[in-house]
């Protein structure tokens, strides 16, 4: 069955969902639902700006509950996907999608295949990758039917599984913060929270193991901890990594974990972790600042993967090509933090002004 009998498309008037004030200040240019009954593919695919560049962003596959729920998480995924690349320097756009439904039972080839036509159908405006409930298998199987998709595995002349330069990034993006906070660019001795340990986490587990540091980790899958426990049997496997005493929490999670009630209860002096979206509300941010919690802005932390594809897309393969790049976010937080303490603003602010400028100079 042909995409234009079998997918359908439609952008979304304004009002819909632009009416709402949490996206009223950065409206997207475009947002697209597609269906194929063929396959069971439901997809949406946020384009938020192409000021810098083709909006790149990675498909997350998950089951949400229902479609608004799927929107909500697409809008602000590829807001901050915006905001990565231009706090990151990168001649690139904001987007993201995300396809509705259970990958370990809904996941096919022909689903994929499928949904690589409707990328194909972008024309390039959009490019996408791997992201939750995506690996580079199957970015694999998307691209055999189109060109617009990164971070494919070395045979497919791709640069592979993001995670481990996500993990880098944000690895380094804490240990800028550290030496903000504490005076050492040093982890040895401290504690660091985990929550959620899947690709991401798992990786940034090794590296704080490595440094010395101790490590509480949680997640919502058992087996996922059991991974863990086998791999690092050092790590302490907790419920609650928020309820544990703490000097550094990382949440690796979905996001949304900083609410103004967790934030209030806090036992750690930095927040830093690769989830994206980390705070529920505004509100939280500023409960944060004014307890003294340095927060590290998640698109700031977490653009290691991104930094990896914006090289793949520049020839710059195998990935080990932009470490150098991805330890550079160590610099980009010092300027925010340093900015946000002489100013007296919470770091959300210092990074939003940084992304601003460059996103408004191209426009």
């Amino acid at each position: 069955m042909t995409l234009s009998s079998a997918t359908t498309q439609y952008e979304l008037p304004a009002g819909v969902v632009f009416s709402r004030d949490e996206f009223a200040d950065a409206p997207h240019q475009q947002v697209a639902f597609f269906q194929d009954q063929e396959t069971g593919l439901r997809a949406i695919i946020a384009v938020h700006s192409t000021n810098l560049g083709p909006a790149l962003g990675g498909t997350r596959f998950y089951p949400y509950l229902d479609e608004y729920s799927a929107v909500t998480d697409v809008l602000r995924l590829s807001r901050g996907m915006t905001y990565k690349a231009a706090v990151a320097g990168l001649p690139l756009g904001g987007g993201k999608a995300v396809i509705i439904g259970d990958p370990h039972t809904v996941k096919s080839e022909a689903l994929l295949e499928a949904y690589g036509r409707v990328v194909e159908g972008f024309e390039g405006r959009y490019i996408t990758a791997g992201d939750v409930g995506t690996t580079a298998d199957d970015m694999d199987v998307v691209g055999r039917e189109t060109k617009h998709v990164v971070a494919r595995n070395a045979a497919s002349g791709g640069s592979g599984d993001s995670a481990p330069l996500t993990a880098l990034g944000v690895f380094h993006a804490m240990l800028a913060a550290a030496e903000h906070v504490w005076g050492s660019a040093d982890l040895a001795g401290r504690t660091v929270g985990v929550e959620g340990v899947g690709k991401v986490g798992r990786q940034l587990i090794g590296l704080l193991l490595d440094a010395g540091a101790q490590v509480v980790a949680s997640d919502i899958s058992p087996a996922a901890l059991d991974q863990v426990r086998d791999r690092f049997p050092s790590v302490n496997a907790v419920t609650n990594v928020l309820a544990q005493a703490l000097d550094v929490y990382a949440p690796c999670a979905m996001g949304a974990t900083l609410t103004e009630a967790s934030v209030g209860d806090l036992s750690a002096s930095i927040v830093c972790g690769a989830a994206n979206n980390q705070l529920a509300t505004p509100g939280a941010e500023t409960i944060l600042h004014g307890r003294g919690i340095t927060w590290v802005p998640d698109y700031v932390a977490n653009a290691g993967g991104l930094i990896q594809v914006a090289g793949e897309l520049a020839g710059a393969t195998p990935p080990d090509t932009v470490h150098g790049d991805v330890e550079n976010i160590a610099t980009t937080v010092r300027t925010v933090l340093e900015s946000a303490h002489a100013r007296g603003i919470t770091t959300g602010t210092a990074a939003f002004e940084i992304a601003a400028a460059r996103v408004g100079a191209a426009r």
